[in-house]
């Protein structure tokens, strides 16, 4: 009688594990838990990628700078000196319409409006 008993709750025990088991990945394999998973593993790899970029791009920072310091050695050029920017080399994109410069005056009777401040435009 103890051996029927014994194996009887050895069986209820096993079933009770695998069943419990069984429902855990189930609800793993759920449309909704695969997605959460997926959005956390890309976070985690998102994070080692920009980690790796930093040190990558703080290494190109020390290294580009110390090969300017031998260059600047190497052809004689004194680095300590502050140096200013050089002046500006832009120039303008878009005239400036107020000036007398760039506002023609266009004949009377032309085809071509003279108020500045016409915007019906020909397209």
């Amino acid at each position: 009688m103890f051996r029927r008993t014994f194996w009887f709750t050895t069986g209820v025990a096993a079933g009770v594990w695998a069943t419990t088991k069984v429902n855990r990945k189930l609800r793993q394999l759920t449309p909704e838990s695969l997605a959460a998973t997926a959005a956390n593993k890309a976070l985690e790899a998102g994070g080692r990628i920009k980690d790796r970029a930093v040190d990558f791009a703080l290494d190109v920072r020390d290294n580009m700078a110390r090969r300017e310091a031998e260059l600047g050695d190497a052809l004689g050029l004194d680095a300590t000196v502050g140096r200013e920017l050089p002046a500006s080399r832009r120039h303008a994109a878009i005239e400036n319409r107020n000036s007398p410069k760039s506002n023609p005056r266009y004949a009377e009777g032309s085809a071509y409006p003279t108020n500045p401040y016409n915007r019906n435009e020909d397209h």
